[in-house]
């Protein structure tokens, strides 16, 4: 593990040795992936909604405490507007507070109805939102301890205003006294010493590390990432305003030309869309199959490795940057 290159309010808050966080990744961050990041001075989510039975999930939480050595973790709890999903969370909030969480990151929706809990329950939290309007507003919250904004180049759902990460990375800083990450795109140390450069705290990192040897995912999926280059994703749901950016596979191809045909009837989307399908394609290696996420960052994993080694390149790309900088310096 490389030495602390840099200390900001983040590496502070999450007690790390690098300013990197780990996307909450569904279907994939588990607890040896979570506890890998940890133990290579970064921080991780445990994304609560990959686990819906409270009991497994706990499970997991015990699993992951055990991996790092009883050093902390995060946990991401998506924030649902539906009912069912409403009491998942309730259940997950009721299980990471018995098991003592202390660190959670928050998405979707809003999360004013639990962080009453949270904070009584000693947790920091962390909401993650894809664009600075949200973040200002979030950064309100008195409850709230960070917040990190993902930008346009995002994997997953970045959001209906579609703004660049190089644009939030400068904007956020600027207009929140919180600590700030900064996600969407980013893949290299260069990325990490100019977003701090421009006032954050953090980069948020998700297809980079899809490649990790600690990603439970069939080979043929990280395969097929190191041979991609970010320009082979596509934004679907678009209609729904659910935006989504994913592999451009046949699933995501059906999605568009529904969307294209303008039909709203959500049922027949449903067959690509579900959760169900991304598992099977992370099992199988079918790569056709489901909604898998996958940001523009994707030329950047160029290797299956261990995640210490991915996280060790990083920050020695970043000690270079930082050299290149004091080289260019007139002072």
């Amino acid at each position: 593990m490389r030495e602390q290159l840099f200390s900001t309010r983040l590496t502070e808050l999450f007690g790390i040795r690098h300013p990197i966080l780990m996307g909450g990744l569904f279907q994939l961050a588990d607890a040896r992936f979570v506890a890998a990041a940890v133990n290579a001075g970064c921080m991780g989510f445990i994304t609560a909604a990959t686990f819906p039975d409270p009991e497994r999930f706990r499970e997991e939480l015990r699993r992951c405490s055990e991996l790092t050595g009883g050093r902390p973790f995060g946990v991401n709890l998506a924030i649902s507007r539906q009912d069912e999903g409403g009491r998942r969370l309730l259940d997950h909030l009721r299980v990471l507070l018995e098991e003592g969480v202390r660190f959670v990151e928050t998405s979707g929706g809003s999360p004013s109805e639990i962080l009453p809990a949270l904070k009584e329950g000693g947790v920091r939290v962390m909401h993650k939102v894809p664009a600075v309007r949200y973040a200002v507003s979030t950064a309100r919250n008195p409850m709230i301890d960070a917040v990190c904004v993902v930008g346009a180049e995002c994997g997953g759902h970045p959001g209906v205003y579609m703004i660049g990460s190089m644009v939030q990375a400068a904007d956020a800083p600027a207009r929140i006294d919180k600590p700030v990450a900064i996600g969407g795109g980013i893949g290299t140390g260069r990325q990490l010493t100019a977003t701090l450069a421009m006032g954050a705290d953090a980069v948020l990192m998700g297809t980079r590390f899809l490649v990790a040897e600690e990603i439970w995912a069939h080979r043929n999926i990280k395969e097929r990432i190191v041979a991609g280059d970010g320009t082979d994703s596509t934004v679907v749901m678009q209609i729904f305003r659910r935006h989504h950016r994913v592999l451009d596979n046949e699933a995501a191809q059906e999605v568009r030309k529904l969307e294209t045909a303008g039909i709203t009837d959500f049922a027949a989307y449903e067959p690509h869309v579900t959760g169900r399908r991304v598992r099977e394609a992370y099992e199988t290696g079918d790569l056709s199959k489901g909604m898998i996420d996958y940001g523009q960052g994707a030329c950047f994993a160029d290797a299956i490795e261990p995640l210490e080694a991915i996280v060790d390149r990083i920050i020695d790309d970043a000690a270079a940057a930082r050299r290149r900088l004091a080289a260019l310096s007139w002072a």
